[in-house]
């Protein structure tokens, strides 16, 4: 078994790299997966905690099940924003998004 301390660096580097991701890359799609990349690490701490928390509960799991439905949900509509986004500016660099204002 995995000590909570191992897996609470990994959700660390990953939320780092995430950060990383949102706050230096240009590109909208890098950016996204870079938001999906932080959320996995909150989920893997919900987990984490969870499974050391309560031996027999499962709250943990049952709640990042929902985060993670809630991310597929953010996927798809940032996805479609993007989209949208190209058709109008042919780029997908979000620097262009101050162009917006109709």
């Amino acid at each position: 078994m995995i000590s909570l301390e191992y897996e609470l660096i990994l959700s660390a580097i990953l939320f780092a790299i995430g950060m990383f991701g949102i706050l230096r890359r240009k590109n909208a799609i890098v950016v996204l997966m870079s938001v999906e990349i932080v959320l996995n690490a909150a989920i893997m701490n919900f987990v984490a905690f969870s499974s050391y928390a309560h031996a027999n509960g499962a709250s943990g799991q049952v709640f990042a099940l929902f985060a993670i439905a809630v991310a597929a949900a953010e996927a798809a509509i940032g996805l479609a924003m993007f989209i949208v986004f190209y058709r109008r500016f042919k780029t997908i660099d979000i620097d262009k998004g101050s162009m917006l204002r109709w």
